[in-house]
């Protein structure tokens, strides 16, 4: 049996976007309109901000530096990411991000493959505008993310 999707087009104005852990999150592809091949997010990382070390069991994630400078933690390796860059972490592996910045946001796009991942931002996030920086970090969404984790299979290490 095959199964056909149609293109996807997202404006620049497009996309679902949420407040989540102190970042902006918006959806771009979400799993069903890819048949589950891949999902891809664009992040909006405040100055300074970033999750702790984290691994996604079923999905591999790379990340594209569209604007400012990530570290990049992928096991024990550190990467300086500026924009144009990009960095490919397996499934299974302890990653993190952090915006190097002391004053500028980031922004990147995720890739997650397969597809999958999208969910979480959305079950959980509030909703946002894209491209607007999001509220600061606060308890109900680490607790949202550490309910979340075995849902979308993933855990904080």
């Amino acid at each position: 049996m095959s199964f056909h999707f149609k293109p996807v087009h997202v404006p620049p104005d497009g996309g679902i976007s949420v407040f989540l852990v102190g970042d902006t999150y918006t959806v771009l592809l979400n799993a069903a309109e890819t048949g589950g091949n891949l999902s891809m997010v664009e992040a909006i990382v405040p100055a300074k901000a970033g999750p702790p070390m984290h691994t996604h069991h079923q999905e591999a994630e790379s990340f594209i530096v569209m604007d400012g400078e990530l570290v990049i933690t992928a096991e024990n390796e550190e990467y300086e990411v500026s924009a144009g860059g990009v960095v490919y972490v397996p499934k299974g592996t302890s990653h993190k991000f952090r915006n190097r910045s002391d004053t500028k946001p980031a922004k990147m796009i995720l890739l997650f493959t397969p597809g999958g991942m999208d969910g979480m931002f959305t079950d959980i996030g509030t909703p946002g505008v894209r491209g607007q920086l999001a509220p600061p970090l606060n308890d109900a969404d680490i607790a949202a993310m550490g309910a979340a984790g075995s849902k979308y299979h993933y855990t904080f290490d």
